[in-house]
């Protein structure tokens, strides 16, 4: 027995239905997703961890994301060196990750966890394979920390660890510093506390007697170009990893100068 045909009227309502569902896969399709997305940032990641001393002297020269005194500039110990399958050549440097500890029950502090700015990088070690003491060759994932750190979550006797890790949102204290460096017409800025992503892509400046001038990252989260800026209060823009844009104006007074650190807006989270 043949099934009845809808009435027409619920035909034309289904045609609708199924034309913008059709839409909207095509615009997924054609939508490139975003390594900072909040889905990313939330999902938990397998990966290993060591530890270094306390005696170590990255504490005070902050590593290859060039923050300086890890204290000073606030960061402390709740810091991380990232092998270079996180590194990014240095865009990581600022990123918040939350680590915990996993498998190694023997070891690990049940419940617990630590949130880790990243500040420096593990090198990798090609004289060794990456499963035989190579711990930071590619494509190991592998956290670095400080051995305060890593008792959050495990005891020391762990060595190597077995962790999960997910991005997270910075927060910070305060505005996003810019200590400003150079001579001259070169002009480099550090940039440290920032918040939300935690780490930047892309940096503008701007002079009274300029445009938007673009940066070019020199290593880490430091950032240059070679303009004439001296005697201009100095605004900046800044473009975060998960697409946030901040721009404060005027964070520099027109009478700044090199060597001194400058606050401007923050970034929400």
């Amino acid at each position: 027995m043949a099934q009845p045909s809808p009435p027409a009227d619920l035909r034309c309502l289904l045609s609708t239905v199924l034309v913008f569902f059709y839409i909207l896969n095509l615009a997924d399709a054609h939508r490139s997703p975003s390594p900072s997305s909040s889905a990313v940032l939330s999902e938990w990641r397998s990966a290993r961890a060591s530890y270094y001393a306390a005696t170590n002297p990255r504490d005070t020269v902050g590593g290859a994301c060039g923050y300086g005194d890890l204290g000073q500039s606030g960061y402390g110990l709740a810091t991380v060196g990232l092998s270079s399958a996180l590194f990014e050549k240095g865009q990581a440097c600022g990123g918040c990750y939350e680590v915990r500890c996993v498998e190694e029950l023997r070891y690990c502090i049940p419940g617990t966890s630590i949130v880790l700015t990243a500040t420096n990088f593990c090198a990798p070690n090609f004289g060794l394979p990456s499963d035989a003491g190579g711990l930071c060759n590619p494509p190991n994932a592998h956290f670095v920390m400080p051995i305060a750190a890593f008792e959050k979550i495990a005891i020391w006797k762990a060595g190597v660890l077995a962790i999960q890790y997910r991005r997270i949102k910075c927060i910070r204290v305060g505005g996003v510093r810019f200590t400003i460096e150079g001579r001259g017409f070169f002009v480099a800025v550090l940039l440290s506390n920032v918040a939300g992503a935690g780490d930047v892509t892309a940096v503008k400046v701007k002079g009274t007697a300029t445009g938007w001038l673009p940066m070019g990252r020199t290593w880490g989260q430091n950032w240059h170009i070679s303009a004439d800026l001296r005697g201009q209060p100095l605004s900046f823009e800044l473009t975060a990893g998960d697409g946030h844009v901040l721009t404060s104006y005027n964070v520099a007074p027109h009478d700044w100068s090199f060597g001194k650190t400058y606050v401007g807006k923050q970034f929400p989270f």
